[in-house]
């Protein structure tokens, strides 16, 4: 990324092999870097840290173990590995042929899913298993509908919650979105162009509401969510929308809990022990890749020099799945 602006500002630039920065670093070489509306974010305006450009962006990455500092125990050269880490600006990204990273930060990747696969894993199963599971406290038999569940974060929420035992609601554009959906494990399918979520989510739960409601589109749909939870209810989400008075007034009124989830917080704010925490879920999702309950869909698959196409297919909106970059 060369500078603040439209996809063009992603430009493809040869920079030297990156060096180790300390004894616990690994050094991988890249065979993926998953693509997030994040990096879009990021490279229209870039929050976190806007006097270190250039940059290299993204966040997901999976890849081989090239190189370890002395210090390392975790992992050895030519281990196959899949992480979140960089592309905010502080580290070095992923849209990279090689990049460096701690290796209290990185997991084995799943033994049943491709490298490449695994680098679209990464920080859709982190917000989704923290928003569910560390903000909402989702219970087995619980009700909980989930916005865009055919996205990057939903189709992952959708299986973490059915593992999970709760009862599922969604809402997607489409019929092929539908049927995916239903397949990963929704019992109520919500078209959300002909069908009113909150009239529907009431009908479903008999009138009382979802017991959680995951947003990941905010604006008017975080805003209506607050008519389709029940009283005590939570709901949880992924972007900073306003609240105007009576927003505030009526999630007051119905003793809502809004929790919002922003998986990058312990890389902004240098957590190392909640970035070990966020390794573990990785571990924990890579067993039930492996156990067979839980997958990620990759619709595109695209060049490393196609990053900017892959920005605009995502700033588009309605994806299915997730975009990753494949770097040979």
């Amino acid at each position: 990324m060369t500078a603040p602006g439209n996809p063009d500002v992603l430009q493809l630039r040869d920079i030297p092999k990156p060096e180790l920065p300390s004894p616990h670093h690994l050094r991988v070489k890249l065979a993926a870097a998953g693509i997030n509306p994040v990096d879009t974010k990021l490279r229209a305006k870039p929050t976190y840290y806007p006097d270190k450009l250039p940059a290299i962006l993204g966040c997901d990455g999976a890849g081989i173990v090239e190189k370890t500092g002395h210090a390392v125990s975790r992992f050895k050269v030519g281990d196959a590995v899949f992480f979140c880490n960089g592309g905010i600006g502080d580290e070095p990204g992923n849209y990279a042929e090689y990049t460096t990273l701690h290796e209290d930060y990185c997991a084995a990747k799943p033994a049943n899913l491709s490298l490449q696969d695994s680098a679209a894993l990464p920080l859709v199963l982190l917000a989704a298993w923290e928003a569910l599971i560390e903000r909402a406290n989702l219970q087995a038999g619980q009700t909980i509908l989930i916005h865009a569940a055919a996205g990057g974060v939903g189709h992952v929420a959708v299986q973490l919650a059915h593992h999970f035992g709760a009862r599922i609601a969604v809402t997607v554009g489409d019929n092929k979105k539908a049927g995916l959906v239903h397949g990963l494990g929704a019992e109520k399918i919500i078209n959300y162009r002909a069908q009113d979520f909150v009239q529907e989510t009431l009908n479903w739960t008999e009138g009382k509401g979802a017991d959680v409601v995951f947003d990941t589109v905010g604006g008017e749909t975080f805003l209506r969510s607050l008519n389709a939870v029940r009283i005590g209810g939570e709901v949880v989400s992924l972007l900073a929308t306003p609240l105007a008075a009576a927003d505030v007034q009526l999630a007051r009124l119905r003793n809502l809990s809004l929790g919002f989830e922003l998986m990058l917080t312990p890389q902004v704010l240098i957590r190392h022990g909640e970035r070990v925490r966020q390794r573990r879920i990785l571990e924990q999702g890579a067993q039930l890749v492996e156990a067979g309950k839980l997958g990620v869909l990759v619709s595109h698959k695209l060049p490393l020099e196609e990053a900017a196409e892959a920005h605009r297919l995502i700033e588009q909106g309605g994806m299915l799945g997730k975009i990753i970059l494949l770097m040979g």
